[in-house]
């Protein structure tokens, strides 16, 4: 078989890629499987009810538990269920939707946010929720130090029972996306123990939870708005490929699948791939600086004088056949990613480069000057060698498959990639230094502050490779101080490219992004989840984004258990 693979490769790069992907891919899944634990048994009482297995790595979305002040509300798997928030998207991701907000309005310097909220609202403890709830829920977030950074708050105050004003540092239009994703915690019962016990205003409340093996949930009677015709959720995180087989064998109706097993038909299940903007794209962030001894806060080195040459992450970024990833690697569950924005309202198209070009990349590293001097197919320049890491996470299989395909597709041009499959713990220590197979979500033009702006460079997660550019930067400021959002969408585009510089390919090439990824599930073919089962260009949100939509379209025959 191998040595039928390797003639092939003599006549067709592109399928030699593919062939030796999916083998790879096939190889490590079949040794990250463990055997299916015997299932627990639950009772499904009616069609009110549905049963989720999302797969054990999903319970690490959960295991923090549900407090909104700490950062947990970003996860897709947990928007929306106990909290309700300001503000909704809707699909297309550019235009709000009002949740507990009436209406707001800016003040002229744009420093100061009122937000006038409904009034009939309640918690699930049956208490009235205020604009005094809503301040401290922004200031507690803001004093917690947690995964959503609030800095740019100095404070929330109430103005009314039902208004409240939101004071901010400076002017930030990206604010917006606070109120959109900051579930508001009740003043009265939110302590050292809420994550465990949330209560909120949300379509949901908490009424069971078996550490490491089931959540289970129940409509909250004094919910606001529409009310969900699923009044019962159970969540199971089954190891190994036992939320499959529970969905096969009609224990559940909603599981979620690995690429690998997802084109495999299931009586009674529909394949559903949604396109989901959390953590959804998978890239190449390079150091940009070269390496002069200089080190992050953290006592970490920064630089790498290989990817410090432009010319490297330009043939990089060139060389890359993305299609042949998302066909190999995935399945072709996702999409070929060129750019930080991919699908997004605020995207530059003129920034997006063609299909792979390995003839390009080569010109553009000739015309750098650099050279195979020794004859071993790896580039010089000037006593330096065109090799560098590539770290990824040795967790996760579809990684180690995109680092590794990735090392085969540059080889041809002449650059070395060594992938080195780590712990995240040794992968922060080295990653302003080496490349870094990273994963981002794109739900907001913050991300390109969060990546890019040299002054989020503080050696964390924010801009690991340093990048620099003053004309970048001035962009997203001036993005940040618009008036509006969409007076704001020129600046966002421009910092991917504005016809002469910009951190994508045709600019710096700051990144390579690579995939985009859609998640895959089966679904019972009696739940109507209102999703088409193909993804469309359009924004479609995580699962659970419209949960209170969900309805089941034929009578539920199969007893379920877990």
């Amino acid at each position: 078989m191998i040595k039928a693979i390797l003639n092939v490769r003599k006549f067709n790069h592109r399928l030699w890629y593919c062939l030796w992907a999916v083998l790879l891919v096939q190889f490590l899944s079949a040794c990250s499987r463990s055997s299916p634990p015997s299932l627990q048994v639950v009772e499904v009482a009616s069609k009110d009810e549905v049963v989720i297995d999302l797969g054990w790595q999903a319970y690490g979305w959960f295991e923090k538990g549900f407090d909104p002040t700490r950062g947990w509300a970003r996860a897709s798997y947990t928007v929306p269920l106990f909290q309700s928030t300001l503000f909704r998207r809707s699909e297309s991701l550019r235009e709000l939707v009002n949740d507990l907000a009436q209406s707001y309005r800016i003040s002229p310097d744009r420093k100061v946010w009122t937000v006038k909220i409904r009034q009939d609202a309640r918690f699930a403890d049956g208490q009235p929720l205020t604009a005094a709830d809503v301040a401290y829920t922004f200031n507690t977030a803001k004093a917690s130090g947690g995964p959503t950074n609030l800095d740019i708050l100095s404070q929330a105050i109430t103005t009314s029972k039902y208004e409240v004003e939101l004071q901010l540092k400076q002017p930030q239009i990206a604010f917006f996306e606070q109120l959109v994703h900051m579930g508001i915690v009740p003043k009265h019962a939110h302590g050292s123990g809420y994550s465990r016990n949330p209560i909120g205003s949300g379509p949901y409340r908490l009424v069971q939870w078996n550490e490491g093996e089931q959540i289970i949930i129940e409509a909250n009677p004094n919910y606001y708005g529409k009310p969900s015709q699923i009044k019962r959720i159970v969540f199971l995180f089954s190891r190994g490929d036992a939320a499959v087989a529970a969905a096969r064998a009609g224990l559940a109706q909603i599981a979620r699948v690995p690429y690998t097993l997802a084109i495999q038909p299931s009586a009674g299940m529909k394949l559903y791939q949604i396109k989901s903007t959390d953590h959804a794209q998978v890239g190449l962030m390079f150091p940009y600086l070269p390496n002069t001894g200089k080190k992050t806060p953290q006592g970490e080195l920064i630089g790498n004088d290989v990817t410090a040459e432009r010319a490297i992450r330009q043939a990089v970024n060139y060389a890359i056949d993305r299609q042949t990833l998302v066909n190999a690697i995935v399945q072709g569950y996702g999409s070929a990613a060129t750019g930080p924005a991919d699908g997004m309202p605020w995207e530059e198209p003129a920034a997006k480069i063609e299909d792979a070009d390995p003839h390009k990349a080569r010109q553009i590293l000739s015309q750098a000057g650099w050279r195979d001097l020794n004859g071993d197919g790896t580039l010089d320049k000037q006593g330096l060698k065109a090799e560098f890491t590539l770290l990824y996470s040795a967790e996760d299989s579809i990684r180690q498959g995109l680092a590794l395909a990735v090392a085969q597709m540059l080889k041809p041009i002449g650059i070395q990639v060594n992938a080195e499959g780590k712990g995240w713990p040794e992968i922060e220590r080295r990653m302003h230094g080496n490349v870094v197979l990273y994963l981002m979500g794109t739900s907001s033009p913050k991300e390109l502050q969060f990546l890019y702006h040299s002054d989020s460079a503080r050696g964390e997660y924010e801009n690991p490779g340093y990048y620099s550019n003053p004309i970048v930067d001035r962009a997203i400021d001036r993005g940040m101080a618009a008036a509006s959002e969409t007076a704001a969408m020129p600046f966002w585009k421009q910092v991917q490219w504005d016809g002469q510089t910009g951190v994508t390919a045709k600019g710096d090439a700051a990144s390579a992004w690579l995939v985009n990824l859609n998640e895959t599930y089966l679904i019972s073919e009696c739940l109507n989840i209102g999703k088409p089962a193909v993804p469309s260009k359009g924004y479609l949100g995580p699962l659970l984004s419209n949960i209170t939509d969900w309805k089941w379209v034929c009578q539920q025959k199969k007893e379920v258990g877990a």
